[in-house]
Protein backbone atom coordinates (compact mmCIF):
# COMPACT_ATOMS: atom_id res chain seq x y z
CA UNK A 1 0.00 0.00 0.00
CA UNK A 2 1.16 3.51 -1.01
CA UNK A 3 2.24 5.35 2.22
CA UNK A 4 -0.94 7.55 3.07
CA UNK A 5 -1.47 11.18 3.74
CA UNK A 6 -1.55 13.14 7.36
CA UNK A 7 -5.51 13.20 7.27
CA UNK A 8 -5.55 9.16 6.71
CA UNK A 9 -6.87 7.04 9.20
CA UNK A 10 -3.81 5.09 10.87
CA UNK A 11 -3.69 1.44 12.70
CA UNK A 12 -0.70 2.50 14.23
CA UNK A 13 -2.96 5.19 16.19
CA UNK A 14 -5.83 3.14 16.70
CA UNK A 15 -8.10 3.77 19.99
CA UNK A 16 -8.14 0.45 19.97
CA UNK A 17 -11.13 -2.51 20.77
CA UNK A 18 -13.56 -2.75 23.46
CA UNK A 19 -11.68 -5.80 24.80
CA UNK A 20 -7.83 -6.39 25.40
CA UNK A 21 -6.64 -9.29 23.44
CA UNK A 22 -3.56 -11.61 24.27
CA UNK A 23 -0.64 -10.93 21.86
CA UNK A 24 -0.62 -14.39 19.50
CA UNK A 25 0.91 -14.68 16.45
CA UNK A 26 -1.39 -14.32 13.17
CA UNK A 27 0.43 -12.82 10.92
CA UNK A 28 1.76 -9.55 9.95
CA UNK A 29 -1.33 -7.87 9.79
CA UNK A 30 -2.26 -4.23 11.69
CA UNK A 31 -5.55 -3.47 13.45
CA UNK A 32 -7.33 -2.44 10.35
CA UNK A 33 -6.72 -5.36 8.48
CA UNK A 34 -7.46 -7.69 10.92
CA UNK A 35 -11.09 -5.66 11.16
CA UNK A 36 -11.51 -6.53 7.48
CA UNK A 37 -10.46 -10.47 7.77
CA UNK A 38 -12.70 -10.93 10.86
CA UNK A 39 -15.76 -9.31 8.83
CA UNK A 40 -15.49 -11.42 5.50
CA UNK A 41 -14.68 -14.54 7.83
CA UNK A 42 -17.91 -14.04 9.95
CA UNK A 43 -21.22 -15.86 9.48
CA UNK A 44 -23.17 -12.72 8.99
CA UNK A 45 -20.97 -11.77 6.26
CA UNK A 46 -21.72 -15.34 4.43
CA UNK A 47 -25.41 -14.88 4.64
CA UNK A 48 -25.79 -11.58 2.70
CA UNK A 49 -25.17 -13.92 -0.72
CA UNK A 50 -28.54 -15.24 0.17
CA UNK A 51 -29.96 -11.64 0.79
CA UNK A 52 -31.99 -9.28 -1.07
CA UNK A 53 -30.29 -6.29 -2.71
CA UNK A 54 -32.90 -5.09 -5.81
CA UNK A 55 -34.98 -8.59 -6.35
CA UNK A 56 -36.35 -9.96 -3.61
CA UNK A 57 -35.09 -13.98 -3.20
CA UNK A 58 -33.61 -13.92 -6.67
CA UNK A 59 -33.76 -17.02 -9.13
CA UNK A 60 -31.26 -15.84 -11.84
CA UNK A 61 -27.51 -16.10 -11.10
CA UNK A 62 -26.66 -13.02 -12.40
CA UNK A 63 -29.04 -10.77 -10.60
CA UNK A 64 -26.86 -8.73 -7.33
CA UNK A 65 -26.99 -9.95 -3.86
CA UNK A 66 -26.24 -8.39 -1.25
CA UNK A 67 -22.71 -9.74 -0.72
CA UNK A 68 -22.11 -9.27 -4.71
CA UNK A 69 -23.27 -5.88 -3.88
CA UNK A 70 -20.52 -5.16 -0.88
CA UNK A 71 -17.71 -6.61 -2.62
CA UNK A 72 -18.72 -3.97 -5.67
CA UNK A 73 -18.74 -0.95 -3.10
CA UNK A 74 -15.10 -2.32 -1.77
CA UNK A 75 -13.71 -2.14 -4.80
CA UNK A 76 -14.74 1.26 -5.84
CA UNK A 77 -13.89 2.44 -2.10
CA UNK A 78 -10.37 1.18 -2.55
CA UNK A 79 -9.77 2.60 -5.65
CA UNK A 80 -11.16 6.50 -4.06
CA UNK A 81 -9.00 5.49 -1.13
CA UNK A 82 -5.85 4.56 -3.13
CA UNK A 83 -5.91 7.53 -5.45
CA UNK A 84 -6.91 10.35 -1.71
CA UNK A 85 -4.08 8.52 0.13
CA UNK A 86 -6.39 7.07 2.78
CA UNK A 87 -6.44 3.52 4.70
CA UNK A 88 -7.62 1.08 2.04
CA UNK A 89 -7.54 -1.62 4.59
CA UNK A 90 -10.00 0.43 6.65
CA UNK A 91 -12.22 1.61 4.00
CA UNK A 92 -12.46 -1.84 2.51
CA UNK A 93 -13.59 -3.00 5.74
CA UNK A 94 -16.22 -0.85 5.97
CA UNK A 95 -17.36 -1.07 2.84
CA UNK A 96 -17.78 -4.70 2.88
CA UNK A 97 -19.72 -4.15 6.30
CA UNK A 98 -22.34 -1.28 5.83
CA UNK A 99 -24.93 -3.94 4.75
CA UNK A 100 -24.76 -6.67 7.56
CA UNK A 101 -27.55 -5.34 9.52
CA UNK A 102 -29.84 -5.28 6.52
CA UNK A 103 -32.62 -8.13 7.32
CA UNK A 104 -34.23 -11.06 4.61
CA UNK A 105 -36.31 -9.15 1.31
CA UNK A 106 -34.27 -6.02 1.92
CA UNK A 107 -36.08 -2.38 2.50
CA UNK A 108 -39.31 -3.68 2.26
CA UNK A 109 -38.08 -6.57 5.34
CA UNK A 110 -36.60 -3.52 7.60
CA UNK A 111 -40.04 -1.86 7.25
CA UNK A 112 -42.02 -5.07 8.31
CA UNK A 113 -39.68 -5.55 11.49
CA UNK A 114 -39.45 -1.74 11.96
CA UNK A 115 -43.50 -1.83 12.30
CA UNK A 116 -43.43 -5.14 14.41
CA UNK A 117 -41.22 -3.33 16.27
CA UNK A 118 -42.70 -0.41 17.03
CA UNK A 119 -43.82 -1.02 20.72
CA UNK A 120 -39.71 -1.93 21.41
CA UNK A 121 -37.96 0.90 20.03
CA UNK A 122 -38.50 0.21 15.94
CA UNK A 123 -35.60 -1.04 13.50
CA UNK A 124 -33.05 0.37 11.74
CA UNK A 125 -30.63 -1.53 9.58
CA UNK A 126 -27.47 0.54 10.36
CA UNK A 127 -28.29 0.38 14.12
CA UNK A 128 -28.44 -3.59 13.59
CA UNK A 129 -25.42 -3.55 11.55
CA UNK A 130 -23.62 -2.40 15.32
CA UNK A 131 -25.53 -4.67 16.86
CA UNK A 132 -24.43 -8.00 15.03
CA UNK A 133 -21.04 -6.93 15.10
CA UNK A 134 -20.67 -6.03 18.52
CA UNK A 135 -23.42 -8.47 20.14
CA UNK A 136 -24.83 -11.54 18.30
CA UNK A 137 -21.31 -12.29 16.17
CA UNK A 138 -20.06 -14.94 18.64
CA UNK A 139 -16.89 -16.36 17.28
CA UNK A 140 -14.49 -15.73 20.68
CA UNK A 141 -14.60 -17.35 23.87
CA UNK A 142 -14.00 -14.40 26.08
CA UNK A 143 -16.19 -11.60 25.08
CA UNK A 144 -19.53 -11.21 22.60
CA UNK A 145 -18.62 -9.51 18.92
CA UNK A 146 -15.99 -9.41 16.51
CA UNK A 147 -14.19 -6.92 18.59
CA UNK A 148 -13.46 -4.50 15.84
CA UNK A 149 -11.55 -1.50 16.87
CA UNK A 150 -13.21 1.70 17.37
CA UNK A 151 -12.47 3.24 14.18
CA UNK A 152 -14.37 0.78 12.65
CA UNK A 153 -17.05 1.32 14.95
CA UNK A 154 -17.58 4.94 14.25
CA UNK A 155 -17.29 4.36 10.33
CA UNK A 156 -20.01 2.31 10.35
CA UNK A 157 -21.88 3.79 12.60
CA UNK A 158 -21.79 7.43 10.98
CA UNK A 159 -20.42 7.01 7.51
CA UNK A 160 -23.61 8.74 6.34
CA UNK A 161 -22.94 11.96 8.59
CA UNK A 162 -23.47 12.84 12.47
CA UNK A 163 -26.44 11.59 14.15
CA UNK A 164 -27.95 13.58 16.92
CA UNK A 165 -31.14 11.53 17.96
CA UNK A 166 -29.44 7.65 17.56
CA UNK A 167 -32.11 4.70 16.99
CA UNK A 168 -31.88 2.49 20.45
CA UNK A 169 -29.79 0.04 18.91
CA UNK A 170 -26.97 2.39 17.56
CA UNK A 171 -27.64 4.33 21.33
CA UNK A 172 -26.73 1.04 22.90
CA UNK A 173 -23.61 0.48 21.27
CA UNK A 174 -22.53 4.47 21.18
CA UNK A 175 -23.07 3.89 25.15
CA UNK A 176 -20.27 0.44 24.97
CA UNK A 177 -17.60 2.39 22.26
CA UNK A 178 -18.44 6.21 23.12
CA UNK A 179 -18.98 6.47 18.96
CA UNK A 180 -18.59 10.17 19.49
CA UNK A 181 -21.99 10.38 17.21
CA UNK A 182 -23.00 14.41 16.59
CA UNK A 183 -19.06 14.55 14.79
CA UNK A 184 -18.25 13.42 11.23
CA UNK A 185 -16.45 9.68 10.68
CA UNK A 186 -12.94 9.42 9.34
CA UNK A 187 -12.79 10.30 5.58
CA UNK A 188 -12.42 6.29 4.91
CA UNK A 189 -15.98 6.14 6.19
CA UNK A 190 -17.20 8.91 4.06
CA UNK A 191 -15.32 7.25 0.79
CA UNK A 192 -17.21 3.95 2.23
CA UNK A 193 -20.69 5.91 1.86
CA UNK A 194 -20.63 7.32 -1.37
CA UNK A 195 -19.20 4.26 -2.87
CA UNK A 196 -22.43 2.43 -1.73
CA UNK A 197 -24.29 5.22 -3.75
CA UNK A 198 -22.09 4.79 -7.07
CA UNK A 199 -22.43 1.71 -6.87
CA UNK A 200 -25.94 1.23 -6.31
CA UNK A 201 -26.81 3.93 -8.72
CA UNK A 202 -25.14 2.26 -11.42
CA UNK A 203 -25.72 -1.56 -10.94
CA UNK A 204 -29.19 -1.17 -10.21
CA UNK A 205 -29.46 -0.15 -13.48
CA UNK A 206 -27.92 -3.05 -14.87
CA UNK A 207 -30.18 -5.58 -13.02
CA UNK A 208 -33.01 -3.56 -14.09
CA UNK A 209 -32.25 -3.43 -17.35
CA UNK A 210 -31.08 -7.74 -17.45
CA UNK A 211 -34.77 -8.11 -15.62
CA UNK A 212 -36.86 -5.89 -18.13
CA UNK A 213 -37.87 -3.76 -15.70
CA UNK A 214 -36.45 -0.91 -17.01
CA UNK A 215 -35.15 -0.20 -21.09
CA UNK A 216 -32.87 1.41 -22.47
CA UNK A 217 -35.05 4.73 -23.61
CA UNK A 218 -36.36 5.19 -20.30
CA UNK A 219 -32.85 5.53 -18.43
CA UNK A 220 -31.57 7.32 -21.48
CA UNK A 221 -33.83 10.05 -20.70
CA UNK A 222 -32.27 10.84 -17.38
CA UNK A 223 -29.49 13.78 -18.06
CA UNK A 224 -26.49 11.73 -16.14
CA UNK A 225 -27.14 8.67 -18.29
CA UNK A 226 -27.62 10.53 -21.51
CA UNK A 227 -24.35 12.13 -21.23
CA UNK A 228 -22.93 8.50 -21.04
CA UNK A 229 -24.91 7.08 -23.83
CA UNK A 230 -23.15 10.13 -25.73
CA UNK A 231 -19.83 9.26 -24.36
CA UNK A 232 -20.13 5.62 -24.95
CA UNK A 233 -22.23 5.79 -28.27
CA UNK A 234 -19.20 8.54 -29.82
CA UNK A 235 -16.67 5.23 -28.88
CA UNK A 236 -18.50 2.80 -30.44
CA UNK A 237 -20.79 4.11 -33.17
CA UNK A 238 -20.80 0.90 -35.52
CA UNK A 239 -22.13 -1.37 -32.35
CA UNK A 240 -26.13 -2.17 -31.45
CA UNK A 241 -27.30 -0.65 -28.57
CA UNK A 242 -28.12 -3.65 -26.81
CA UNK A 243 -24.47 -4.47 -26.50
CA UNK A 244 -23.53 -1.15 -24.77
CA UNK A 245 -25.21 -1.17 -21.85
CA UNK A 246 -22.23 -2.90 -19.83
CA UNK A 247 -20.21 -0.30 -21.01
CA UNK A 248 -22.61 2.83 -19.89
CA UNK A 249 -22.56 1.11 -16.57
CA UNK A 250 -18.58 1.27 -16.55
CA UNK A 251 -18.44 5.19 -18.08
CA UNK A 252 -21.02 5.88 -15.64
CA UNK A 253 -18.96 4.86 -12.88
CA UNK A 254 -15.97 6.25 -14.09
CA UNK A 255 -17.27 9.74 -14.17
CA UNK A 256 -18.70 9.79 -11.00
CA UNK A 257 -15.68 8.39 -9.82
CA UNK A 258 -13.16 11.12 -10.84
CA UNK A 259 -15.91 13.95 -9.87
CA UNK A 260 -16.05 12.68 -6.20
CA UNK A 261 -12.17 12.87 -5.79
CA UNK A 262 -11.63 16.49 -7.90
CA UNK A 263 -14.33 17.81 -5.56
CA UNK A 264 -13.08 16.06 -2.08
CA UNK A 265 -9.09 16.84 -3.05
CA UNK A 266 -11.00 20.72 -3.39
CA UNK A 267 -12.63 20.36 -0.11
CA UNK A 268 -10.01 18.61 1.85
CA UNK A 269 -7.44 21.46 0.42
CA UNK A 270 -9.64 24.23 1.30
CA UNK A 271 -10.46 22.71 4.78
CA UNK A 272 -6.87 22.26 5.38
CA UNK A 273 -6.70 19.38 7.48
CA UNK A 274 -3.68 18.19 8.78
CA UNK A 275 -5.04 14.93 10.87
CA UNK A 276 -7.92 12.41 11.26
CA UNK A 277 -8.69 14.99 14.35
CA UNK A 278 -9.12 17.69 12.17
CA UNK A 279 -11.25 15.65 9.89
CA UNK A 280 -13.64 14.85 12.74
CA UNK A 281 -13.63 18.60 13.53
CA UNK A 282 -14.40 19.98 9.98
CA UNK A 283 -18.10 20.33 10.65
CA UNK A 284 -18.85 19.28 7.37
CA UNK A 285 -18.50 16.47 4.42
CA UNK A 286 -15.33 16.47 2.82
CA UNK A 287 -15.54 13.40 0.39
CA UNK A 288 -18.16 14.47 -1.53
CA UNK A 289 -19.65 15.03 -5.58
CA UNK A 290 -19.81 18.23 -7.03
CA UNK A 291 -22.68 20.19 -6.77
CA UNK A 292 -23.26 19.16 -10.97
CA UNK A 293 -22.67 15.42 -10.10
CA UNK A 294 -24.68 15.75 -6.84
CA UNK A 295 -27.98 17.23 -8.47
CA UNK A 296 -27.78 14.32 -11.35
CA UNK A 297 -27.13 11.55 -8.81
CA UNK A 298 -30.18 12.86 -7.16
CA UNK A 299 -32.19 12.77 -10.17
CA UNK A 300 -31.41 9.86 -11.49
CA UNK A 301 -32.39 8.37 -7.66
CA UNK A 302 -35.80 9.64 -8.41
CA UNK A 303 -35.79 8.23 -11.40
CA UNK A 304 -34.81 4.73 -10.05
CA UNK A 305 -37.49 5.03 -7.42
CA UNK A 306 -39.99 5.75 -10.05
CA UNK A 307 -39.45 2.82 -12.62
CA UNK A 308 -37.62 0.24 -10.69
CA UNK A 309 -37.94 0.69 -6.90
CA UNK A 310 -41.32 0.87 -7.13
CA UNK A 311 -42.05 -0.94 -10.32
CA UNK A 312 -45.69 -3.03 -9.97
CA UNK A 313 -43.68 -6.15 -9.54
CA UNK A 314 -41.22 -4.90 -7.11
CA UNK A 315 -44.43 -3.35 -5.11
CA UNK A 316 -45.98 -7.12 -5.55
CA UNK A 317 -42.96 -8.86 -4.13
CA UNK A 318 -42.40 -6.43 -1.38
CA UNK A 319 -46.31 -7.14 -0.20
CA UNK A 320 -45.23 -10.63 -0.26
CA UNK A 321 -42.41 -10.17 1.76
CA UNK A 322 -43.85 -7.87 4.54
CA UNK A 323 -46.33 -10.78 5.03
CA UNK A 324 -43.39 -13.26 5.64
CA UNK A 325 -41.21 -11.12 8.29
CA UNK A 326 -44.67 -9.50 9.98
CA UNK A 327 -46.18 -12.98 10.36
CA UNK A 328 -43.01 -14.32 11.63
CA UNK A 329 -42.40 -12.23 14.42
CA UNK A 330 -45.93 -12.34 15.15
CA UNK A 331 -45.56 -15.96 15.53
CA UNK A 332 -42.45 -15.71 17.58
CA UNK A 333 -43.56 -13.11 19.92
CA UNK A 334 -46.92 -15.36 20.21
CA UNK A 335 -45.25 -18.38 21.29
CA UNK A 336 -41.09 -17.69 21.78
CA UNK A 337 -40.83 -21.92 22.44
CA UNK A 338 -40.94 -21.95 18.81
CA UNK A 339 -37.40 -20.26 18.08
CA UNK A 340 -34.68 -22.92 17.75
CA UNK A 341 -32.79 -24.06 20.76
CA UNK A 342 -30.12 -22.01 20.76
CA UNK A 343 -32.34 -18.31 20.64
CA UNK A 344 -34.71 -19.87 23.06
CA UNK A 345 -31.92 -20.90 25.88
CA UNK A 346 -30.48 -16.87 25.38
CA UNK A 347 -34.23 -15.24 25.41
CA UNK A 348 -34.14 -12.67 27.96
CA UNK A 349 -37.11 -11.90 30.40
CA UNK A 350 -39.53 -9.24 29.64
CA UNK A 351 -40.21 -6.54 27.39
CA UNK A 352 -38.45 -4.65 24.86
CA UNK A 353 -35.59 -7.36 25.45
CA UNK A 354 -37.91 -10.47 24.10
CA UNK A 355 -39.45 -8.46 20.99
CA UNK A 356 -35.55 -7.18 20.21
CA UNK A 357 -34.50 -10.73 20.49
CA UNK A 358 -36.75 -12.27 18.21
CA UNK A 359 -36.20 -9.89 15.71
CA UNK A 360 -32.43 -9.83 15.90
CA UNK A 361 -33.48 -13.73 15.04
CA UNK A 362 -35.46 -12.76 11.74
CA UNK A 363 -32.91 -9.98 10.81
CA UNK A 364 -30.43 -12.37 10.40
CA UNK A 365 -32.00 -14.66 8.24
CA UNK A 366 -31.67 -15.22 4.50
CA UNK A 367 -34.31 -14.58 2.10
CA UNK A 368 -34.75 -18.61 1.46
CA UNK A 369 -34.79 -18.65 5.12
CA UNK A 370 -37.17 -16.57 6.13
CA UNK A 371 -39.54 -18.45 3.51
CA UNK A 372 -38.67 -21.64 5.27
CA UNK A 373 -39.11 -21.03 8.97
CA UNK A 374 -43.20 -19.05 7.82
CA UNK A 375 -43.53 -22.45 5.64
CA UNK A 376 -42.80 -24.66 9.26
CA UNK A 377 -44.45 -21.96 11.94
CA UNK A 378 -46.94 -20.16 10.06
CA UNK A 379 -47.98 -22.61 7.13
CA UNK A 380 -48.61 -22.12 3.59
CA UNK A 381 -48.11 -19.43 1.76
CA UNK A 382 -48.55 -18.45 -2.39
CA UNK A 383 -45.79 -15.79 -3.55
CA UNK A 384 -45.13 -14.33 -6.74
CA UNK A 385 -43.52 -15.82 -9.49
CA UNK A 386 -39.40 -15.83 -9.50
CA UNK A 387 -39.84 -15.29 -5.43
Amino acid sequence: MAECAPWASDPARSRGRLHPEESADRGPRDAFQRDRDRIIHSISFRRLRHKTQVFLAPDGDHFRVRLTHSLEVAQIGRTIARVLGLNEDLTEALCLAHDIGHPPFGHAGEDALRQAMRDAGGFDHNGHTLRTLMRIERPYPRWPGLNLTWETLEGLAKHNGPIAVPPWALAAADAEARLELTSHASLEAQVAALADDIAYDNHDIDDGLRAGLLTLEQIEAVPLVADGWRRVDARFPDLPRERLAGELIRSQIGAMVNDLIAESRARIADAAVGSVEDVRAAGRALIGFSPAMATAERTLKRFMYANLYHHPRQLEAASAAQRVVSALFAAYRGDPGLLPEEWRLRLPKGEPGVSRHIADFIAGMTDRYAVSRYREVVGPIDLPEGF
